[in-house]
Formats: structure tokens, sequence, C-alpha cells
């Protein structure tokens, strides 16, 4: 395993980290407490320490079964969590978004309550959960900084979801010089991820990416095939037919990535992440010890060639050689700026409606 700053915050990250999203929650499948728990302690034995959860996962239950996992390895280990969501006076409804809340004593209290089930005096990163750009105010900003100077947080992040977009968020971030953005980011979607690398460059900003969704919802990693039957409640059943179709046709056109058998296609997409300077961890979807054991050792495969990014690259702007939608228009690209930062960044033509 390797290992990358995050910014110049000082926190150390592993390249490849464990989304703990998967734990205290049935959105990627039902596991025991204690599977979950066991997950997690094999993950740090396979060198894996950086673990990414958040207060709303099962309602601060990932928060608590990761604090039990780690409680012996604080000194380890980096841990981030998510706040911003308020779960407390709002039921889960299936995937669907919850109320947001991000005053300045909200966000506060919200951090007491996670340290407090996490049973930690600090957390390495603190992270915005989905903030809309206008949702940060100077008077956030300013608790924020407030909990870093108290040593209650040692790193800022943003994290932007759920789906795809969020350009104006962070570019934002990037403005700020916070710490971490984090984002979807794979293969086969590559915005918003290649524009805010552009934006870390343009501001000069001691700001690192976190790559979620490495594996494009389970197409680069081949565990959703032509075969696959997606389960009830499955997160992945959210994504077009067309998604995975034009999909599998894409992963035959990278095949050359695998080198022969010098990585798997799995770790190859991971390597692709990695090599931009700019993304200091990749959080898979770990949902077995054997993608612990795949995934965690794709930080020591072999880099992508110059010539293997290029010709990706190429790729990428043909996008793949597919004539048709994949179901995923830019058109439908998350914004909280009514496509403006859409349009200005090229993703969506000058014209286009507000989204």
């Amino acid at each position: 395993m390797h290992y990358r700053e995050l910014g110049d915050s000082g926190v150390e990250v592993s390249e490849v980290a464990f989304g703990a999203w998967v734990v205290g929650t049935d959105w990627w499948g039902d596991r025991s407490d204690a599977d979950a728990v066991e997950m997690v302690e094999y993950a740090l034995e396979n060198d894996v320490t950086f673990f990414d959860t958040g207060d709303v996962y099962g309602h601060g239950r990932s928060e608590e079964l990761v604090g039990e996992a780690l409680s012996e390895h604080r000194d380890e280990v980096t841990v981030g969590t998510k706040v911003g969501y308020d779960f407390y006076d709002n039921p889960q409804a299936g995937h669907g978004e919850l109320p947001k809340e991000l005053t300045p004593e909200y966000v506060r209290e919200a951090v007491e309550n996670s340290l407090d089930r996490l049973d930690m005096e600090y957390v390495d990163v603190l992270f915005l959960h989905n903030a809309n750009v206008d949702e940060v105010t100077d008077e956030l900003l300013e608790t924020l900084y407030d909990l870093r100077g108290e040593g209650v947080v040692d790193a800022l992040g943003w994290a932007l979801g759920p789906s795809i977009g969020w350009l104006a968020e962070g570019d934002r971030a990037a403005e700020l010089d916070f710490d971490a953005i984090q984002t979807v980011y794979n293969l086969f979607e590559q915005t918003p991820g290649n524009h805010f690398v552009e934006s870390i460059r343009e501001e000069n900003a001691d700001t690192s990416i976190v790559a979620r969704v490495p594996h494009s919802s389970g197409l680069l990693n081949e565990q959703v095939t032509p075969d696959t039957e997606l389960g009830e409640g499955d997160h992945r059943a959210y994504r077009p037919d067309d998604w995975f179709e034009t999909g599998w046709e894409k992963l035959d056109e990278i095949r050359f990535l695998e080198r022969d058998g010098a990585r798997t296609m799995s770790q190859a997409a991971i390597q692709w992440l990695l090599a931009h300077d700019e993304v200091a961890a990749v959080t898979p979807t770990f949902r077995s010890r054997e993608d612990i054991d795949e995934w965690a050792a794709a930080s020591e495969t072999p880099p992508l060639s110059e010539e293997e990014f290029e010709r990706v690259a190429d790729l990428s702007a043909r996008n793949f050689g597919i004539d048709r939608s994949d179901g995923m228009d830019a058109e439908e690209f998350r914004t909280s700026v009514g496509g403006e930062d859409l349009r200005d960044a090229g993703v969506i033509p000058a014209n286009s409606a507000e989204n």
C-alpha cells in the first residue's frame, strides 16, 4: 500500500480507502454487525488505513461500527466522517435524500454526536455532506475553521453528490483551499473529476480529490455482467439499462489496461485514478474479503504508462467508439446553480435550459 497527503493538511491517507457506507446499511447487501466489523478489521490487516464514513449512513450506525472496529487502532488510522443531513428529525425513505441542515449550530452539534458514536476525541477529516454552494456561508466556514483550530478535526473536505455534477461546489472547495473534494470519478464517468483536476491546478490549490464509485457501479470490477440480476433495493438498480449495456461495450475497448495479467481490470481502474497527482485516495465499495484482497493490492500493481493514459484519454474523447446514449446525458447532471456551472465548463451547450 502506498500513502498520500490530503492537500497540505498533514493528514496521511492510504491510496485505497474503505468507504463505510456499506457498514450499518443494506444499500449494498445485508450483512450482520459482526460481519461489518470483521470487514473493517480485515481491511486494516491489508494496510488500508483511511476509513470514510458519514453520520447519515444507517442513521449513525456506520459510525458506531467503524468506531468499534478501530477502537484499538486509533493512532494507526485516518478516519473521515460527514455531516449535513438532518436524520435526527426525518425518517429515511428508501434511498431518498433527506433534508439538509447546515447552520453553524447544527454542524457543531452533529460533529459532537459523531465523535460520541465513533468514541473518538477528533476526526482526521470532516466532510460537508452534499452541501450546495450557497449553503456554505461565511458563518459556517468560520465554524469549520474553529473546529479545526480546536483540534476537533484535522482536515476539511466537501463531499459532492449524490449524483454526477456539482461543479460549482467543487470549484468553490478548491477556491477555499479545502483539503479534499470527494466526488464520483472513474474511467467511464470522468466528469466532474477531470474538471476538478483542472480547477485545482488553475487555483494552485492545496486540495486533493477522494474518488468514489471508482468501479462505475460494478462495471469496471465486473461484478455486474450481462447475466447479473440486481436485487430489490440494490443501489445500482437506479442506473438506466443503457448505462450497463454501453458499459460492457466500453469495457472491451480498455482490456489493454490489464497488461497481460499484470493487473486486473478492477486494479487498473484504481491505477487510472491514481495516475492523477491530485487524487489522494480511492474509495471502492468493499463487499467481501476477496474484494479487499484484490483492491487493496491495486496500489502495488504497475502504474499506468504515459501511453496507456493517453490512449484512455483518446478513447474517452470519442466516447469509446460508441455512437449512442448511455442514458446518463450531461443535461441531466446535478447542479445547484441552474446549470450555470455546467455551461461555463462546456459540459452542456451554452444555450441549454436551466436544470
